[in-house]
């Protein structure tokens, strides 16, 4: 079992950034990408970014490239996702994935990733 827990959620103006990051434990060894994913209001859940616990390659929805980071601490065992210039549809609760699945962080399908946090919400006002 992986336990994931995510944190830096909040509210902020459009323009601004937030910085969230996700704490893993128990057999993380098993995991081969962590992703972040978020879901508004109304809207399906919906993969942004992930990467490859093992080498780093990335892997971000057009939506947030160029805006969003992705990055981790092995060391650490936590993930990050460096948030830029918001935008008030970015409005949402970010979850924080893993996969056992090696080709999961290549499509960011929700059904490739067995281990979900309880998700932290992201509010940006205009």
């Amino acid at each position: 079992q992986v336990q994931l827990v995510e944190s830096g959620g909040g509210s902020v103006q459009a323009g601004g950034s937030l910085r969230l990051s996700c704490a893993a434990s128990g057999y993380t060894y098993s995991i081969y990408c962590m992703g972040w994913f978020r879901q508004a209001p109304g809207k399906e859940r919906e993969g942004i970014a992930g990467i490859y616990t093992g080498g780093g390659t990335t892997n971000y929805a057009d939506s947030v490239k160029g805006r969003f980071t992705i990055s981790q601490d092995n060391g650490k065992n936590t993930l990050y996702l460096q948030m830029n210039s918001l935008k008030p549809e970015d409005t949402a609760m970010y979850y924080c994935a893993a996969a056992r699945n090696p080709s999961a962080c290549r499509w960011l399908l929700l059904s490739d990733f067995a281990y979900w946090g309880q998700g932290t919400q992201v509010t940006v006002s205009s």
